[in-house]
């Protein structure tokens, strides 16, 4: 009978013990979380001592992380990814948090380590094992370290990679006085939000030789890296998609999730120990996940990695502009197969928030343009996906 598998399986109490626990309820104090039954079945039961409850919170979070390891990613499209490391004690676990087309966040994997090339790589290979696609475009934002850019780079076959800008104000104000950094800042930070990659990356050199009079670690921070701090500048991202993109504050913010159900554990362990704690974590954060800022640009972000950072790096930057405005001259797309360019028909056949505007004249080279923005246009002026030939820039 379903009444009398349900009663007598464990599965609903194992769920109930394991949401009960990662509310803040210890297994010493577990019993006065459940409801009252009465003071005859309090003293028989035998399923609330704090070593049962450990047991079965060991096997639901074991279970947890079995599932996140060996969830099948075929099918799903990603347009990026971002890669952290949380600590637990002397503990560390790298995971690994994908962002669909769609705009949905994914828990990928996790992994108990350090931040080294050959780690990391293995996090990655398991993607691509699992059913990733690792052949598409993708937007990595990290915190900086090189064995993650390095792996990244190993693994998949068009990325294009971005540093988080709040890592990099935070290294550039540890080599600083006290005193200056709070005007250095600043002044990052408007470099950060300028009009263009190029107006940033020279007020960030500027702001660097007078670094240079101060102690010589600040100005070698700020320049190490720069190109890929200004990554959301170079792709020429909306305000409201850049703002998710400048930093790892998505997966920051899962971290936090894994922190905060861990905050009661005093002692850990071992590894294993971490693991679990940490996927039941990122779990639980998936029932608090939303879409990310400007979701609906994302389609116009991956557009943006190919002809932007993937076609110049691959075919050579003056040949990759050449054939670029070649296109738009001709009035011809650009093939790509990261690229789905619709016909006419297909255009009025999708819904309008991911619909494209029909091709318009370049006033440069007099064709039409090879690249076009999302439909309807973003309700500001001078931001956003603008249609533009690769000449024109």
């Amino acid at each position: 009978m379903p009444a009398y598998d349900l009663f007598s399986g464990t599965e609903l109490l194992g769920r109930m013990t394991m949401e009960r626990m990662l509310a803040g309820v210890s297994t010493r104090r577990y019993p006065i979380a459940l409801e009252p039954v009465g003071q005859d079945v309090t003293t028989a039961s035998r399923s609330t001592s704090k070593s049962a409850v450990s047991r079965r919170f060991v096997a639901m979070t074991e279970h947890a992380l079995a599932d996140l390891l060996a969830a099948d990613l075929t099918g799903l499209d990603l347009v990026a990814i971002m890669i952290d490391g949380v600590h637990f004690a002397d503990h560390l676990c790298v995971v690994a948090l994908g962002i669909d087309i769609e705009g949905v966040k994914h828990p990928l994997a996790l992994v108990e380590g350090s931040t080294e090339t050959a780690l990391v790589r293995g996090l990655l290979v398991g993607l691509g094992e699992r059913g990733l696609d690792v052949t598409q475009p993708i937007l990595a934002v990290l915190d900086g370290a090189e064995a993650l850019s390095a792996a990244v780079r190993e693994v998949f076959d068009q990325p294009v990679i971005g540093r988080c800008q709040i890592h990099k104000l935070r290294n550039v104000a540890d080599h600083l006085p006290q005193k200056v950094r709070c005007p250095v800042t600043k002044r990052i930070r408007a470099a950060y939000h300028a009009d263009s990659a190029l107006a940033a990356e020279a007020l960030l050199e500027a702001l660097a030789k007078e670094l240079d009079k101060t102690p010589p670690g600040a100005a070698g921070s700020l320049r190490e890296g720069m190109a890929e701090t200004l990554i959301v500048l170079r792709l020429d991202l909306p305000p409201t998609l850049a703002r998710t993109f400048r930093s790892t504050n998505a997966i920051e913010s899962m971290i936090s999730i894994c922190r905060d159900h861990a905050k009661n554990v005093k002692r850990w362990r071992d590894g294993q120990m971490a693991l679990r704690w940490c996927a039941a974590g990122m779990v639980e954060a998936c029932t608090q996940f939303r879409h990310v800022n400007g979701h609906l640009h994302l389609p116009a972000l991956r557009i943006a990695a190919i002809l932007v950072e993937i076609l110049p790096r691959t075919m050579g930057a003056n040949q990759g502009r050449a054939s670029m405005a070649g296109a738009a001259s001709r009035g011809q797309r650009l093939h790509h197969p990261g690229i789905n360019w619709l016909t006419s028909a297909e255009r009025h056949t999708r819904p309008r928030h991911v619909d494209v505007s029909p091709p318009v004249t370049d006033n440069v080279t007099g064709g039409e343009t090879s690249m076009w923005r999302p439909w309807p246009p973003p309700p500001y002026r001078g931001c956003g996906w603008q249609r533009r030939s690769a000449l024109a820039r």
